[in-house]
């Protein structure tokens, strides 16, 4: 059955799910990330897939809290998980240096720096911008999800645009977003360089899949690199049109105003 969502650890923990709770039910549908597996055994919670069955929903067999885990690398066993590795898959651990572990970790800070751009949209009235954002954070989920999962990853339409779209607009700003190619600058505002940030940080997260997934030169996981290529592209595009006044901007009071230009600065 193909996964139509995943679990994540962080997801689990904004749960706050209370003191005493036996059991967490998933649809089979559900990936469960390897961080929200172990969140699940270290609160003593027995994990538990749902199938339909003919008299509706029923709990497969719970996995089991002592699984064994083998190091990726290898091969050796531990009846416990040593604090200084973490999962690669399943329960197969790698030292948390390890390079695909350090990318994930440039996924889980480019969420949390797209949520913090959220906020600062939604703060100065700028609803649009919010939404998008929302598009951009469940690319980016979706791309980790690929990785844990090893599936593959297509980018389809972003932002309205498809791959080669987004190409084209990042790189002609000036045709398409009416603005030249925009120096960064504090005058610009708070929201606008918090989408430059964002945009850097895409970058990182690019270089971080590369050096995890390279082989003899080249890149492993091409369709994950060039997800993140073009992501970089959705953000300075959201960037751009925010500094050409392309987004409406809520007002105060009722109504809503143009965003001023600002490419000036």
């Amino acid at each position: 059955m193909p996964f139509k969502s995943a679990l994540t650890e962080s997801e689990l923990r904004a749960k706050i799910l209370p003191e005493g709770t036996a059991e967490y039910l998933v649809a089979p549908d559900v990936y469960i990330t390897p961080g929200a597996r172990e969140y699940l055994r270290f609160r003593g919670i027995q994990l538990k897939i749902q199938e339909q069955g003919q008299y509706g929903e029923m709990p497969r067999t719970p996995l089991s809290a002592k699984a064994g885990y083998v190091d990726a690398q290898t091969g050796a066993s531990y009846e416990q998980k040593p604090e200084h590795m973490t999962h690669l898959r399943a329960n197969r651990l790698v030292p948390k240096t390890h390079p695909r572990i350090l990318f994930r970790g440039k996924l889980d800070s480019l969420e949390a720096q797209i949520l913090c751009g959220q906020i600062t949209a939604l703060e100065q009235g700028y609803l649009d911008v919010m939404q998008e954002l929302e598009e951009i954070l469940s690319f980016v989920r979706a791309i980790l999800s690929a990785e844990v999962r090893e599936a593959p990853f297509a980018v389809e339409r972003l932002l309205g645009y498809n791959s080669e779209q987004l190409r084209k607009v990042s790189h002609n700003v000036k045709e398409e977003i009416g603005i030249p190619h925009p120096t960064p600058s504090c005058k610009m505002g708070k929201l606008a360089l918090t989408l430059n940030l964002l945009r850097t940080q895409v970058r990182e997260a690019e270089l971080a899949g590369i050096a995890a997934f390279s082989l003899e030169g080249e890149p492993e996981r091409e369709d994950l690199i060039r997800a993140l290529n073009r992501l970089s592209s959705a953000v300075y595009i959201i960037f751009c049109k925010l500094l050409a006044g392309g987004y409406y901007q809520q007002a105060n009071t009722s109504g809503e105003k143009r965003g001023e230009k600002q490419y000036e600065w």
